[in-house]
């Protein structure tokens, strides 16, 4: 452009593990829609949670000021994600002597100037949204059915270890109780 700026095109890898909530019975923006600006997710007040294919990839065309900030908007809104963007980073990967680097990027970083540093080998640079693991996991983000979702998880991981240690401890009775049976007719 006469200003300097230019556009083109970022994939992003979609790598998350954790479910994201969506409006739960809208139907997916149409072209008309996002002409318009309509912002479906906000017809209702319904949500739902779900786990995003593994590895999905998203194409996005940009232009030269898009910043991280931004891209992560962007794909969240594509996707009707209703999740706070603070829940997501976007990172580069990148592939050196057999080894692959992810490196967290600056909410003010510009992706396209980066894909354009790094030539169009994804092999040698390629972007990710993944989840943005500060640490300290920030309740306030998450949804009233994403935090009911994590104690249900929570309530069968926590079922699934007891039976477990129950099963353990049951096969070790068994062998001490076979042991016990088989030495008293023993001297011993």
């Amino acid at each position: 452009n006469d200003d300097g700026t230019y556009t083109g095109f970022i994939k992003v890898h979609l790598k998350l593990r954790r479910p994201v909530t969506v409006p739960a019975g809208i139907r997916p923006q149409s072209i008309y829609d996002a002409l318009k600006e309509v912002n479906l997710a906000e017809m209702t007040d319904k949500r739902t949670s779900f786990y995003l294919p593994l590895d999905a990839i998203k194409q996005l065309h940009i232009s030269s000021t898009t910043t991280v900030s931004e891209v992560i908007q962007g794909l969240l809104k594509k996707f009707m994600v209703v999740d706070n963007p603070q829940k997501f980073a976007l990172f580069k990967e990148m592939r050196k002597d057999g080894q692959v680097l992810f490196q967290k990027l600056p909410l003010t970083e510009y992706p396209l100037y980066l894909r354009l540093l790094a030539g169009p080998d994804t092999n040698v640079l390629s972007f990710v949204l993944k989840e943005n693991e500060t640490g300290e996991v920030e309740w306030d983000a998450f949804s009233i059915p994403e935090l009911q979702n994590f104690l249900m998880i929570l309530d069968k991981e926590e079922k699934d270890k007891i039976q477990q240690v129950h099963r353990k401890y049951e096969r070790f009775k068994q062998r001490l109780q076979q042991t016990l049976k088989e030495a008293r007719g023993k001297p011993g």
